[in-house]
């Protein structure tokens, strides 16, 4: 079931997620339901946030791309995106590298507003899965981006929040107007 994407000015984008303590068939459900609102909405990473329930649970995918990293080892093997995805993980802990770069990063729940993101290049993260194993997962690129910034969003993180302070600036009126359609919005509801 394709799910409403929550916009920026709704505070579950704020709220950490809780851990996911046990799946439950209705955490498997939403996270069917995450992929299949992620595809439709074309968007390489969804947070549960972002459907409106604070918990620690994201789905990734850029196998439309699998050129988009250049290395991918999976509990210390090489790897293909394609092996991995679609990436359903829980609970994640997150380590960046040393080196960072700076890329294009929009944001479901941002439409329409894209800003250079400065991101550890590489990553090493340890991932729970919906069936009880633990990824850890070493790689670089898109898919290190993708699932650094839905790790954020599970903490109430938000891409506007690593921004430049020049760029946040300049998107101030932006930012205060999608807040403000977020309120009247809701406020008729």
């Amino acid at each position: 079931m394709i799910r409403e994407i929550v916009l920026y000015g709704d505070p579950v984008l704020r709220q950490k997620g809780a851990r996911v303590e046990s799946v439950t068939p209705e955490i498997r459900q939403l996270a069917e339901d995450m992929i299949e609102t992620m595809i439709h909405a074309h968007g390489v990473g969804l947070a549960a946030q972002q459907v409106g329930e604070a918990i620690q649970l994201a789905v990734v995918d850029v196998s439309h791309d699998p050129e988009c990293v250049s290395f991918l080892r999976v509990n210390g093997e090489e790897a293909a995106i394609e092996d991995i995805s679609p990436l359903v993980f829980i609970n994640p802990e997150v380590k960046g590298g040393r080196d960072t770069e700076t890329d294009t990063e929009g944001c479901l729940s941002f439409p329409d507003l894209r800003a250079d993101i400065t991101r550890p290049e590489a990553i090493r993260a340890k991932l729970e899965t919906l069936d009880g194993d633990t990824l850890e997962i070493e790689t670089d690129g898109l898919l290190a981006r993708a699932i650094q910034h839905e790790v954020d969003h599970l903490f109430g993180k938000l891409f506007i929040d690593r921004m430049s302070r020049a760029k946040k600036l300049s998107l101030k009126r932006v930012l205060r107007e999608m807040q403000q359609e977020w309120e009247y919005q809701n406020a008729r509801s």
